[in-house]
């Protein structure tokens, strides 16, 4: 029997190469179709890639108040790591109180927290996923995610705000202008402002639905500015965008628009060509464009404006509107940075009410008619940060230290405040864990008043010790500082001045050997005869060398009583934020305090507690010197006199 048949005209045809064609068909249909679904249903599945969790839990509202004037305690603190994504500059965390929540926005996902304890509420993550931006409108809230490696695929998803439930998904849409400072773009009245890739055309998204709502194209020549770290805000009524804009002017526009109509409110100029900084207020939107810091009411009618191309240094001026005031504070013209300035005005006449010179704040918060301002440091030489509060009227304000450490310069987002609910909310970067970094969120109440000033947290001037007197002379002996100068520095914090020196710095005589006596601040008599037996303060090594053969010299000295807290738990937590908010730090065992870090990628600097004290020691050379007399400072400090 043979495989074929015949064709008309006697001429056979082959039925093999026809089944071997349309097997070949047919197995290239089933594997597109097993990619479809393979890339549909498990790549792109829900089931594996997304993390959420929901909550049924009721929340209380807050209501519009800080913390009293005073010392501040920890109610509850959570840290949220630095995400680094495949898109640079959006690896920030970023935070916002409302609604009895604290809402807690980094490239992981978001984190709902109970705004009162701290509890989680609700949380959603996307593996393969990053968020680069997040938006909030009356009880709804939009995540916008784009895939690791892969701009192109976008993603919507909309929340309800309370429960985290899920609303809808939506693809392809792109937010109009994100921060990178908050991460967050404007949304309003239950909409969302999206554009498309050539940033020439403002759409409204519905938060209800995930539609488009109306379509707004930008002036001609003009498209949505991204170049900078916050190029846009919004709040519910109103919506601030940057545009970049060509022609002969070629300078940056402001973009004011109605996010429930899409209808331009009011469109004003620039003073340069950069990507602004923008902020809005209740009632007042700040725009700075390295020129100028200029302030504009909901009718585009200039409020005032600051003239000068540092007038905000590097990031947004911190501003706050309460009780019709303006309250801001910047760097006046011609300064250079060397001078902070807070300012209040009326709104919207302009009308400048008061000005004074203050620390340099990092970030301004407002409740309950006062204004909570953050500063770095309490003191230049001082360890923890500083919260003072200020009454708008007249710019008069008490200071308090707040129970952490603040860089500014660390990487992770700006330092940031809010007031809701009798707390204060703070939240600050710091490289732990390292090397990515995090964010430390802090939830502050009013703390124990003690019987000390609240400058110092309640602890009396009379418990600090005298830096000079910590070390004995048979300690700088040991160490080979005995004929060192000793220089004291003395502190405030506020308007209260420590009685006592809170740094020693011991300096090398000069090089012609002219060594001056060393100088005493301290009333007990120089010790003299047999040295203490100490097992962890070891004695100096005669005829000791250095590396190349020559006497090793013990360069500056400098021994720092950075805080004294009320208790040693408050002064572990001094400690481990210092150490937290290091690019490097490494636990010295071997010191015999509580506590004791290394600090810095050189042994050059010691961190120590021993009960409620909190000390830094520093020696440059040689090695070992540090540790050498921070074991002198923390037997000292373990058996005072």
């Amino acid at each position: 029997m043979v495989g074929s048949r015949q064709r008309r005209g006697g001429r056979p045809e082959s039925v093999g190469g026809v089944r071997i064609a349309l097997g070949l068909i047919s197995g290239a249909m089933a594997i597109a179709l097993c990619a479809v679904l393979v890339d549909r249903f498990v790549l792109g599945a829900e089931w594996w890639q997304v993390r959420h969790t929901v909550t049924a839990e009721p929340v209380t509202p807050q209501s519009e108040a800080g913390p009293p004037p005073g010392p501040l305690a920890v109610s509850w603190d959570r840290t949220t790591r630095a995400h680094h994504g495949s898109v640079a500059g959006y690896d920030g965390v970023a935070h916002a109180v409302a609604q009895g929540q604290v809402v807690t926005a980094s490239g992981s996902g978001l984190e709902v927290w109970d705004a009162r304890t701290g509890a989680s509420r609700w949380s959603y993550r996307r593996a393969g996923w990053t968020l680069l931006g997040w938006a909030s409108t009356r009880s709804r809230l939009v995540a916008y995610f784009e895939r690791d490696g892969d701009r192109g695929a976008r993603l919507l998803v909309a929340f309800d705000a309370l429960s985290g439930g899920l609303l809808w998904r939506r693809e392809g849409e792109r937010p109009a202008a994100v921060s990178r400072a908050t991460l967050r773009w404007p949304a309003g009245s239950d909409v969302l402002l999206t554009t498309d890739d050539a940033r020439r055309t403002l759409f409204g998204v519905s938060a209800v639905t995930g539609n488009r709502v109306w379509r707004l194209p930008l002036p001609r020549g003009c498209r949505l500015s991204e170049g900078g770290a916050r190029p846009s805000d919004g709040r519910e009524t109103l919506a601030a965008l940057a545009l970049d804009c060509a022609g002969k002017d070629r300078r940056a526009r402001l973009l004011a628009v109605d996010p429930g109509k899409g209808t331009v409110r009011w469109n004003r100029p620039l003073g340069s060509r950069e990507s602004p900084e923008v902020a809005m207020l209740d009632g007042v939107t700040l725009v700075s464009d390295g020129t100028a810091l200029r302030a504009f009411d909901d009718g585009g009618k200039p409020v005032g404006d600051w003239d000068g191309d540092g007038v905000c240094g590097e990031a947004m001026c911190p501003a706050v509107l309460t009780s019709g005031r303006l309250v801001l504070v910047y760097h006046p013209k011609g300064t250079r940075g060397r001078v902070t300035r807070m300012e209040a005005r009326r709104v919207p006449s302009g009308e400048v009410e008061w000005r004074r010179d203050v620390p340099e704040y990092a970030a301004l918060a407002e409740a309950g008619g006062r204004v909570f301002a953050l500063r770095p440091r309490l003191s230049e030489r001082l360890l923890p940060a500083g919260v003072d509060i200020v009454d708008p009227a007249d710019g008069s304000g008490t200071t308090a230290p707040a129970p952490f450490s603040v860089n500014p310069d660390l990487p992770g987002g700006r330092p940031w405040l809010a007031a809701a609910g009798g707390l204060l909310y703070a939240g600050v970067p710091q490289a732990a864990p390292r090397p990515e970094g995090a964010v430390r969120l802090f939830a502050l109440r009013g703390g124990l008043t003690g019987t000390g000033p609240a400058e110092l947290g309640g602890v009396p001037e009379s418990d600090w010790p005298d830096a000079c007197s910590v070390l004995k002379d048979i300690d700088l002996a040991a160490a080979r500082v005995a004929d060192h100068t000793a220089e004291p520095v003395r502190a405030s914090a506020g308007s209260v001045r420590l009685p006592r020196p809170v740094a020693c710095a011991y300096r090398p005589p000069k090089e012609d050997g002219d060594a001056r006596p060393r100088k005493r601040e301290r009333s007990e008599p120089v010790e003299s005869g047999t040295a203490t037996p100490r097992p962890t303060s070891p004695s100096p090594t005669p005829g000791r060398t250095g590396i190349d053969g020559r006497d090793a010299a013990v360069g500056t000295v400098s021994v720092s009583v950075r805080w004294v807290a009320r208790t040693g738990e408050v002064a572990s937590r001094m400690l481990e934020a210092l150490q937290a908010a290091q690019a490097q730090a490494r636990p010295r065992r071997d010191i015999g305090a509580d506590e004791a870090y290394e600090i810095g990628p050189a042994a050059g600097t010691i961190a120590l507690r021993v009960d409620r004290y909190v000390v830094v020691v520093e020696a440059d050379r040689p090695a070992g010197a540090a540790a050498r007399l921070a074991r002198s400072v923390a037997y000292r400090l373990h058996h005072p006199p």
